[in-house]
């Protein structure tokens, strides 16, 4: 398939880079893998100017890094990234479920009540790339509901490197069920209207990633840095 004109490659390169982006957030290409510009114009069957611009376009995400002499590869998983994206997501996180629990529709309720029977399936079929999703969609809704997606919109550009920690620590630890109980109460504080409740079970929520670190970090000490 040639790709002649602007546009063309333009819409080349999002593809690619969508693609890429999705591979290395699912840990399909892990940490430190290396990427070759030619082998991966063959995979999408495109040439290589796109490909260059999506490899561009991953590293000014953190996402690759260009070696001198070494070429492209999967960024490592950055400790203090992760720390700033779980930051920054704990603050705001605590102040919409405080919103959440002053009022939110009834309608996104029953959107996390819907979302909890099937995280239950997931931990019961040890499916952990649906697990994510359903959790992403979790606190995605909690924003919805609040009126506040521009937010979440903004910490998801933060996010890339807790993310994926995140996805290594659902496959390093096959125990799902203290995922699912905070987020069961955090329903039932919004439920009852309880801020203060619904707060703290948000803030133990976030930081269960402080200690799952280390862990990661011991575990598999070639994917973080």
């Amino acid at each position: 398939m040639a790709w002649s004109t602007p546009s063309q490659s333009g819409s080349a390169g999002n593809t690619v880079h969508s693609r890429l982006k999705q591979q290395i957030l699912n840990l399909e290409l892990l940490p430190g893998t290396a990427l070759s510009e030619k082998e991966t114009s063959a995979v999408f069957q495109t040439s290589r100017t796109p490909v260059r611009e999506s490899f561009v376009r991953l590293a000014q995400e953190g996402l690759v890094i260009v070696l001198p002499q070494r070429g492209t590869q999967v960024s490592l998983i950055d400790s203090e990234l992760v720390e700033e994206g779980r930051f920054m997501r704990e603050q705001l996180e605590k102040a919409v479920i405080r919103l959440a629990c002053e009022h939110f529709p009834e309608e996104m309720l029953t959107s996390l009540d819907t979302n909890l029977d099937m995280q239950l399936e997931c931990i019961n079929k040890q499916d952990n790339l649906r697990m994510f999703e359903l959790d992403e969609a979790f606190h995605r809704t909690l924003f919805e509901g609040c009126r506040k997606l521009g937010t979440w919109a903004v910490i998801q550009q933060m996010n890339y490197h807790l993310n994926r920690s995140r996805r290594l620590w659902l496959f390093a630890d096959q125990n799902w069920s203290p995922l699912y109980e905070q987020h069961k109460e955090m329903v039932e504080s919004i439920r009852k209207r309880q801020p203060d409740q619904a707060e703290s079970v948000m803030r133990k929520h976030l930081n269960l990633g402080l200690s799952n670190m280390s862990v990661l970090k011991a575990k598999y000490p070639n994917y973080i840095k």
